[in-house]
């Protein structure tokens, strides 16, 4: 058996306008993993078509050591998706939803669903016309986790909801990996959060991946450096440094410390004024350009 949950290979879409791939990704079994990149960089396009919506053009993708397409039914039985765009409003009320969904699944989780209402501030009896945004989020959510899948995937599974709301949503998540030892791809954009809860990133731009890793040691490899450069130096041909803004010789850039990056850039004549870690987000804002994250 993989010690991997999710595997995917060479994986390649083509659109007019846009190419995804070739993209390797790799979340281990039990993480907790946080999937980021720009607006159109492929992310929900990866999870699409890992949930057979469209057809890949070229790779792999396999979950649990089952094949996307030709292991379906094994597929779905394990694995789960939530996401904020689904709409059960035409189950009446918010019960009407659970019966409808619980009975695909035997291994329905009665106890932990009621468990969940509660936690997530949901009332069965509620209509879900009525509920707002970040409540039907947690719907969502319920649905998925009452399954008691193996390997949860979820896209922007944070958005409407508050700072209370947030810390239960992870606090769930969190049980679910430590005590079940199931696998969480969660795509986002709140990157705060995702350095806060997930034990690995996986970075794309442009549909390439850029990083993937454990988290903490992908933060600690990068650090944000101010410094002098001499007229007439190239920073664009140092590896591993990534110019953030210059104005005349004072510069800001982000060095990649452990692929030598501060070793080159003194070599190379830069004279070092301060240095400090960076914040995940600081990090992803360096990497994939600040009007593509903006």
């Amino acid at each position: 058996m993989s010690d991997n949950a999710i595997e995917i290979r060479g994986l390649e879409k083509r659109f007019p306008k846009f190419k995804l791939g070739p993209l390797d990704l790799t979340v281990p079994r039990g993480a907790l993993y946080g999937l980021i990149g720009p607006n159109g960089a492929g992310k929900t396009t990866t999870l699409d078509l890992m949930f057979g919506l469209g057809e890949n053009d070229a790779g792999q993708i396999r979950v649990l050591g089952f094949d996307h397409k030709k292991d379906d039914v094994a597929f779905k039985r394990r694995v789960a998706y939530a996401g904020p765009e689904f709409n059960y409003a035409a189950w009446g009320k918010v019960a009407g939803a659970i019966r409808f969904v619980r009975g695909f699944f035997p291994d329905w989780d009665h106890d932990y669903c009621a468990r969940l209402l509660k936690a997530f501030d949901l009332d069965a009896d509620e209509p879900i016309k009525t509920l707002s945004f970040g409540a039907r989020t947690k719907l969502s959510l319920l649905l998925a986790l009452a399954r008691r899948p193996e390997v949860l995937v979820m896209d922007e599974p944070t958005t409407g909801l508050d700072a209370v709301s947030k810390q239960r949503v992870f606090s769930e998540l969190l049980a679910q990996v430590e005590e079940r030892e199931c696998t969480v791809l969660i795509s986002s954009h709140g990157l705060a959060d995702l350095e806060r809860y997930t034990d690995h990133i996986g970075m794309i731009k442009e549909g390439k991946l850029l990083l993937e890793g454990r988290t903490d040691e992908i933060v600690e490899r990068f650090q944000m450096v101010d410094f002098e450069a001499p007229e007439g130096m190239n920073l664009r041909t140092i590896e591993g440094l990534t110019l953030v803004r210059q104005d005349g010789k004072r510069c800001r850039a982000l060095l990649d410390i452990r692929n030598g990056s501060a070793e080159r850039l003194a070599s190379a004549g830069g004279i070092e004024l301060a240095a400090a870690p960076v914040t995940l987000e600081e990090l992803f804002v360096a990497l994939v350009g600040e009007e593509e994250a903006s």
